[in-house]
């Protein structure tokens, strides 16, 4: 995929011009309607992202790529599971969220969406050890 590389939306022409959507569109769309499903702890990106998260900027795109082919739009993304849920079913979940989210809101129709689950995320404790207390 090339940086460059708009997705022309020429389904619907009309007199007012063409509307195009860049694939940095389908990666927030996508990165938000992952994390929306329940079951999904966080959601993967590269160290670039981890970087700009610490200094402030949220990336909702965080974890997912966009693949603009020949052959339609694939969408990949990298997420890790909460502990204690079925995999295949939130793996699902995902795939039908990104659709619908992404045909409700720029009819685009995909070709694949593709769920890569890198780690399962334990219960984390916010129980923090007693200290004695010397009376």
């Amino acid at each position: 995929m090339s940086e460059n590389h708009i997705l022309e939306m020429d389904d619907e022409k009309n007199e007012l011009g063409k509307v195009e959507i860049s694939p940095e569109v389908i990666e927030v769309i996508s990165g938000i309607a992952t994390s929306e499903v329940e079951g999904v702890a966080t959601m993967r990106g590269n160290f670039a992202t981890g970087v700009a998260e610490r200094l402030g900027r949220k990336n909702h795109g965080k974890g997912v790529k966009v693949d603009l082919g020949e052959s339609g739009i694939t969408v990949d993304v990298t997420v890790t599971i909460t502990y204690g849920v079925s995999i295949p079913d939130v793996a699902k979940k995902i795939q039908s969220n990104i659709k619908q989210a992404l045909l409700t809101m720029t009819a685009i129709d995909l070709e694949a969406v593709n769920v890569h689950v890198v780690g399962i995320q334990f219960e984390q404790t916010s129980e923090a050890p007693l200290e004695e207390t010397g009376i």
